[in-house]
Formats: C-alpha cells, sequence, structure tokens
C-alpha cells in the first residue's frame, strides 16, 4: 500500500489537473440539456406563452384595433351556457372511446402476452401500430365509406340479406367514437402489453394450481398488475380525445361540435383567438387535474 507521503502528492496533482485540463460535471450536464431545452423553449414554452398573453386580451391583437387584458374570456362557461354541452358532449365521448379502448386494448394485449411468442408475436405487434403509418385523414376518410348509408358496410350487409334496412351511422356521435377508437386503441394495447409481459407466470401457474377459475385470474390478478397499464393508456387516450377536432368535424357532422371544433373555429374562421386560447388553457386545466389525480396511483402500483 502507498504511504500517506506520496498519497498527497497524487492528491494534489489530481486537485491540478481538475481545474485546469477539466471542465466541472456542472458544464458538461448543462452543455447536454441545452440543446433539449432550448427547442422545447422555441418549440413549446413561447407558443404556450404567446397564447397565454392572448387568452387574457379583448381581442386579436392584429391591425390598428385597441386591445385591453380581460379576465371576460375565461368566463366563457357562464356568459355561453351553449359551450356546457359542448363540453359534456367532449367528455362523454372522451370517456366513451377511453372505455372502449381499454376493454379492446387490454384484451388484445393479453391475448399477444398468453397466445403468441417469437415472430408472430413482432409480426402482430407491428399490426397494432400499424394505424400510426397511415395519415390520420386518410383514415378517417375512410371510415366515411364504410358506415355512411349505401357505403360498404350496407353493401356487404344487402349482398347477404337483399332487403336489409340501411345500418349507416354516419354523422353521429358512434361515427365519431368509432374513429377515434380506431386512431387511439394502439396507445392502450402497447401500454398494456408492457404491463402484462412484466407479470411473472409463476403467479398465474400458482394461481391455477390452487383451483382458481379464469375470471378469478383475471380480474383478482391479471387486471391488478396491469393497472398501471391500463391507466396509462386511459391518460394517452382521454387527453388528446377530448381536444380531438378532426374526427368530430367529419364523422360527425353537425352533431360533432366538441370542444375541439369549438376552438379550431375561433381560431380559423371566427378569428377569435383569445377565446380559442382561453378555451385551450381550460381544457390544460382539466388534463393536469387528471394528471394529479392518477399520478398518485400509478406511483403506489410502482411500488408495489
Amino acid at each position: 500500500m502507498p504511504d500517506k507521503a506520496s498519497a498527497v502528492p497524487n492528491r494534489a496533482y489530481g486537485a491540478a489537473r481538475r481545474a485546469g485540463g477539466r471542465w466541472p460535471d456542472w458544464v458538461a450536464t448543462v452543455a447536454l440539456l441545452l440543446p433539449t431545452y432550448a427547442w422545447l423553449t422555441l418549440a413549446v414554452l413561447l407558443p404556450l406563452g404567446a397564447m397565454l398573453v392572448f387568452s387574457f386580451l379583448s381581442g386579436t391583437p392584429m391591425g390598428k384595433r385597441q386591445v385591453v387584458f380581460t379576465l371576460k374570456n375565461y368566463r366563457a362557461f357562464i356568459d355561453q351556457p351553449y359551450l356546457l354541452g359542448v363540453a359534456w358532449t367532449s367528455l362523454l365521448i372522451g370517456l366513451w372511446t377511453t372505455a372502449i379502448c381499454a376493454v379492446l386494448g387490454f384484451l388484445a394485449a393479453l391475448a399477444l402476452v398468453r397466445a403468441t411468442a417469437g415472430r408472430v408475436r413482432e409480426v402482430l405487434l407491428i399490426l397494432v401500430i400499424l394505424p400510426f403509418w397511415t395519415n390520420g385523414l386518410v383514415r378517417v376518410f375512410s371510415w366515411t365509406m364504410v358506415i355512411r348509408e349505401g357505403g360498404f358496410l350496407d353493401t356487404a350487409i344487402r349482398a347477404l340479406w337483399a332487403d336489409a334496412p340501411s345500418v349507416g351511422f354516419l354523422y353521429s356521435l358512434p361515427a365519431i367514437v368509432l374513429g377515434l377508437v380506431h386512431g387511439y386503441l394502439p396507445y392502450m394495447v402497447l401500454t398494456c402489453y408492457v404491463a402484462l409481459v412484466s407479470i411473472d407466470d409463476a403467479l398465474l401457474e400458482a394461481a391455477e394450481s390452487l383451483g382458481a377459475r379464469w375470471w378469478t385470474v383475471l380480474f383478482k390478478i391479471l387486471v391488478p398488475l396491469a393497472a398501471p397499464g391500463l391507466i396509462s393508456g386511459s391518460i394517452l387516450i382521454f387527453v388528446p380525445v377530448i381536444g380531438a377536432f378532426m374526427e368530430p368535424r367529419i364523422l360527425g357532422g353537425t352533431k360533432g361540435v366538441t370542444l375541439g371544433t369549438v376552438i379550431e373555429e375561433q381560431f380559423t374562421q371566427a378569428f377569435n383567438w383569445p377565446l380559442g386560447a382561453a378555451l385551450s388553457f381550460t381544457i390544460l386545466a382539466v388534463v393536469l387535474g387528471v394528471f394529479a389525480t392518477f399520478s398518485g396511483v400509478l406511483k403506489r402500483n410502482a411500488a408495489l
């Protein structure tokens, strides 16, 4: 072992080397994080800050029109009661879409984990995320060809039953939910798949050896252990769905008036950016409330 006399020069040399030839650790950390946070500032924080300022203005700050700061835009749900009905419709669409995605996504993920393996599972996972590879507008318009009166669905049914009544339901709330489920279902499948694939098979084998029925295994073991995936997928779906405007606009027609379509109209047609910004930040507050509600549940499940 080196003696104390030789250790002192070594420490002095190390300190001198760090002071003269090496940057402090915090400098390297800042250099690595700076590009990311600079991009977030330019692409997210600055636009959000501008919209936040707009939401407190009496009018769009364009031209020579005088504008003042006001809170009237945040009183829109009081001054314009029809927005409460629009918000309720958006909430119902979001809840129905999330619930359907939760059931279908969980069952699909369970089938992937329990009934497939190897190359077959990889191919099926690719098919699950296939909708992400196509343009959303193309997906939505393709549904109009299927579910409209006299569309592909009607044609297929009448090929089997010539006198069958039309089952087309385009321009309705179920049509909106169908288009949203098609677009957002992969989120639920993937999050549930990640949660289910981490469950130890020994737990299921032990339950079956003790005589547990399949529904007991499903609701007492699989669903509770997959709760983080279900909750994460629900948040990923519910948050964008309540602000969606493309599917309600195309598949809902006159019945597709949601908060997303109202906000889009304020920016593109009414040119009332302050009201559109205020409604957007109202939705953002709801989203943050959802995150705050379920973050504790996610942490508790992660701790288990």
